[in-house]
């Protein structure tokens, strides 16, 4: 059966590709040697779009050398932001949710912050950040997210009253 680098419990755009098992998820977490396959692939997607691991503990990511190039193509090629929100998802199922929350901060930076990734803006806004598990965690980003869009008035992922508030 055909092999998900990103497998998820749900159908992606590959409708040969079965959907993961809760049973499955709980035998991946359960071994060591599929974990470690699962980082290594991470940090291989992560290079492809400029991106590098710097601490596998907390997750934390920085800009690649080839940074510039790889932002390039993720302006360029829209079907990445698919790729990016499915591996976000998969981080969340396979128990690594402080990943999750360093890529999605780190997209939002990079488009709301840097603008260097124009084109994946609504990606990161409208996917990514909805794809984090711990609530508090995703407040915590929408606020971000809200204190750095221009013009703040046109936010719209959450409401302002809240946000005005949030401690």
């Amino acid at each position: 059966f055909p092999f998900r680098l990103f497998p998820l419990r749900e159908r992606g755009m590959n409708w040969r590709a079965k959907p993961l098992t809760r049973q499955e998820i709980q035998a991946f977490k359960k071994s060591k040697e599929v974990m470690q396959r699962f980082i290594r692939a991470y940090r291989l997607m992560l290079r492809f779009y400029g991106i590098i691991l710097i601490n596998e503990e907390t997750g934390e990511l920085e800009r690649a050398e080839n940074w510039a190039e790889r932002f390039q193509n993720l302006n360029r090629f829209s079907h990445n932001n698919l790729r990016i929100t499915r591996i976000l998802k998969c981080l969340g199922e396979m128990g690594y949710e402080h990943y999750q929350v360093h890529l999605v901060k780190f997209f939002l930076t990079e488009t709301l912050v840097e603008d260097t990734l124009p084109n994946v803006k609504r990606s990161a806004l409208d996917y990514f950040l909805f794809t984090i598990r711990s609530k508090r965690k995703r407040r915590e980003l929408v606020h971000y997210a809200w204190q750095h869009f221009r013009p703040q008035g046109s936010f719209v992922w959450g409401p302002h009253d809240k946000l005005l508030k949030y401690r």
